[in-house]
């Protein structure tokens, strides 16, 4: 592990200061860094399955190992101090913790997480557990996985095994991680585990995390009343590709299924009335019980925010797509609007092929501000993927994500000048690591990896970022 390198002077006061108090984080999850996938009582996940399943994942790589950090993690968090963090936002691997998924807790699996926290702890670095970021265990998916009802009930009792476990020592809770991801890329499109391509189980599974949820809030407000406890969604801004009525109509489909499908059922209790019109056909109402919107809708202490890029979308013919959000993208996750199509809005993109939009996390943030119930807000992902390698002076020089990372501070601090209650940020991610259907191809880490070695080596933008923290803030210009 290399280390990273402060300057001994003191740094100038910043010119765009965040609020005191204001958390510096950065997030990772548990597929993809833990590795140890075998050890101590682990069972397997839909993830594990996913990737012995040929042409699913590039490279055919695995998570098996991924960056090690279920050993490494006392190395990992001595870096985490060295750059200043002073929050980590991880997750909690549900088929560790619960092999088949149901049934008593596994205590190795758990101790792996008490140790983590209590090392982050002594370093003064605040946990942020996520209960839930895709990695559901085989068992559950070989019952039907998150389109039977059942599994948000499974969750409900997982999430109450690992706040009875961590509750004395961790205050701050996430419970589901990018439902729109694990419903729609999971059972509509297959990009991602458990490969399925069905659009109404697709709608269920998405209800039934929204579901799993509220009930798992409810379990842990009633044990730790003083916890604060949310979800984490990925929001994009939308823009249509033109004025016309078809562009306009592909961009409200879109919001509507991205965006409103989960934020009003946990922000609103209900479901967006337009999005229910578009979705009529499919059944979707007859997996919404009496009382599931008030278990959705409890109050939230926080929501996070995971923003990475603008749509620029069209409704008009001979244009359907998707957005390439895999190399495998063949059939469309957007389940009631298949025909809407994705266009190039003619913005830098990321090494993932992401646009660059800034102005879109102001427009996102300031919306949730205007438009909703009052909630503090974390972005709890943000971030840019790349191809990487070290260079000969044992570095990587990623002004890139620099740049990337401090056009979104920007639009972060303009937002809370405007009255936006955003209160910390988290980077995405600490290290490179596995990156789901890409495999070990694109890098998003502040710190290199080399994943023969296992070798740590912070790049130019851990660097910068640790001179952020220290700072707390940015000057005037890049």
């Amino acid at each position: 592990m290399t280390s990273v390198q402060h300057s001994s002077s003191t740094p100038p006061a910043p010119a765009l200061a965040f609020p005191a108090g204001f958390r510096w984080g950065a997030a990772t999850a548990a597929y993809q860094i833990e590795g140890a996938a075998a050890e101590d009582g682990r069972g397997p996940s839909i993830w594990d399955t996913f990737c012995r399943t040929p042409g699913k994942v590039l490279g055919g790589d695995t998570g098996d190992v991924a960056v090690d950090h279920y050993h490494l993690f006392r190395d990992d968090v001595a870096l985490m101090s060295e750059l200043g963090l002073t929050a980590y936002r991880f997750s909690i691997s549900w088929p560790r913790v619960q092999p088949s998924g149901s049934g008593k807790a596994n205590e190795a699996g758990l101790d792996f997480y008490r140790r983590l926290v209590d090392a982050l702890l002594e370093a003064g670095i605040e946990p942020w557990p996520t209960l839930y970021h895709w990695d559901l265990p085989q068992g559950l998916e070989d019952a039907g996985g998150w389109p039977e009802r059942d599994t948000a009930y499974r969750f409900a009792e997982y999430a109450g095994l690992v706040h009875e476990a961590l509750g004395d020592r961790v205050g701050q809770w996430m419970t589901v991680n990018e439902p729109w991801c694990a419903a729609f890329l999971g059972y509509a499109s297959g990009e991602h585990a458990p490969g399925r391509r069905e659009g109404p189980a697709a709608l269920r599974a998405a209800h039934h995390l929204m579901l799993g949820h509220g009930l798992a809030v409810q379990g842990m407000r009633e044990r730790h009343p003083d916890h604060r406890l949310g979800a984490a969604v990925n929001l994009y801004a939308i823009s249509p590709a033109s004025d016309s009525a078809a562009d306009l109509d592909a961009a409200r489909r879109v919001d509507g299924m991205q965006n409103r499908f989960f934020l009003d059922p946990l922000l609103r209790g209900s479901y967006p009335a337009d999005v229910l019109t578009d979705l009529e056909e499919l059944g979707f109402d007859a997996a919404v019980r009496p009382g599931d919107l008030a278990v959705i809708n409890q109050p939230l202490d926080q929501l996070g925010v995971n923003y990475y890029s603008r749509f620029t979308v069209t409704g008009e013919a001979g244009t359907a797509g998707q957005a390439a959000t895999s190399p495998f993208a063949s059939h469309s996750p957007w389940v009631g609007s298949e025909s809407v199509g994705f266009v190039d809005g003619g913005r830098p993109v990321t090494g993932m092929g992401w646009e660059i939009d800034e102005s879109g996390l102001h427009e996102v943030l300031t919306r949730l501000h205007t438009d909703y119930p009052p909630v503090d807000l974390y972005i709890t992902e943000n971030g840019a993927g790349y191809d990487e390698v070290l260079n000969g002076e044992d570095t990587v020089h990623d002004a890139d994500r620099i740049a990337y990372i401090d056009a979104h501070l920007r639009a972060s601090h303009e937002a809370i000048a405007g009255g936006v209650p955003l209160r910390g940020y988290f980077t995405w991610s600490l290290l490179d690591n596995f990156e789901w259907s890409w495999g070990y191809s694109k890098r998003f880490g502040l710190v290199h990896v080399d994943y023969a070695t296992q070798r740590r080596v912070p790049k130019d933008s851990a660097r910068w970022y640790a001179g952020v923290i220290r700072r707390g803030g940015l000057p005037d210009h890049v």
